[in-house]
């Protein structure tokens, strides 16, 4: 299942909808999919029947991609967006000025997190106010939403706590980072996390540790990794999030960036007003996001 959030261009109320081939299909029964996932597994299954169910498919509401107004799939988090620091390896040495020469990874996954003001939808503007800052940076992820909630999460059964996969761009304001010499008011900035275009299930995603993960600023690669290169993978990055930490359904946890980043580059490379990112996730989708002065 592609689980998405859209409204319609003439009422903004916000709906959840599944994306099935070249159409939406609303699903009246959940009022978002933050619902939904709270529902349990059981109101997961009641929406697969009816989406897979063949003649039941004409009574639902159908729309088309481009006539309706994309969301982020969960626009307003109700706790902050959980991130991994420094999880490729590549990444620390670019991030730690490391190149040519020998590097410590982490020990331990690196967590910070986003506001949930940051997050918007996979075609919105990032607003960059340049009094706050000269520096920013774009940072391709593929993101886990959790389904079954739980603390003290063993690894061999954390993967069965995931409800679906999105994609996210962790955008980052690079000289508060370094000014406050920690990640997360550099991270935070209103509308610094779009996310989308859809939340996949994992029984159509497949394993998540096999997908290209892409960025390209004004149609230039900059970005394109794999997840394969992670540090840590998923099932360890839950089990020790979750250790005397509950974690909730409809938790995001975005599992950090590949090489590439501004921030590495030689000379820096910083956005500009008017640059386009596109932020893609093999199997997902792709983000398309146009930076706008404040």
């Amino acid at each position: 299942m592609r689980y998405l959030t859209f409204s319609l261009r003439n009422d903004s109320t916000q709906r959840l909808g599944v994306l099935d081939g070249d159409r939406i299909l609303e699903v009246p029964e959940f009022p978002s999919l933050l619902a939904l996932i709270e529902a349990g597994p059981d109101a997961w299954r009641s929406v697969t029947k009816p989406v897979t169910g063949g003649s039941t498919l004409k009574r639902l509401a159908q729309r088309m991609p481009d006539d309706v107004h994309w969301h982020a799939p969960i626009p307003r988090p109700t706790k902050n967006v959980f991130c991994l620091g420094r999880n490729y390896a590549e990444h620390v040495r670019e991030a730690t000025g490391a190149r040519g020469q020998e590097f410590k990874l982490p020990a331990h996954p690196i967590f910070f997190t986003k506001t949930p003001t940051t997050v918007i939808g996979p075609h919105d503007d990032i607003v960059w106010d340049r009094n706050v800052t000269q520096q920013v940076d774009w940072e391709a992820e593929l993101a886990v939403i959790i389904g079954i909630g739980g603390k003290n999460i063993p690894r061999d059964r954390a993967m069965s706590h995931v409800f679906g996969y999105t994609v996210v761009n962790d955008v980052t304001a690079r000289d508060l980072q370094n000014a406050h010499m920690q990640f997360f008011k550099g991270k935070s900035l209103d509308t610094f996390c779009p996310m989308g275009p859809v939340v996949v299930t994992p029984d159509e995603f497949g394993d998540p540790h096999r997908k290209a993960v892409k960025l390209r600023v004004n149609g230039v690669e900059k970005q394109n990794g794999n997840t394969a290169d992670m540090i840590f993978p998923i099932d360890q990055t839950i089990e020790v999030l979750s250790r005397g930490c509950t974690l909730e359904p409809g938790d995001i946890i975005s599992t950090g960036t590949p090489e590439g980043v501004g921030m590495g580059r030689t000379p820096q490379e910083w956005l500009k007003v008017g640059d386009v990112m596109e932020t893609e996730v093999e199997a997902i989708g792709i983000l398309r996001n146009r930076v706008v002065a404040a």
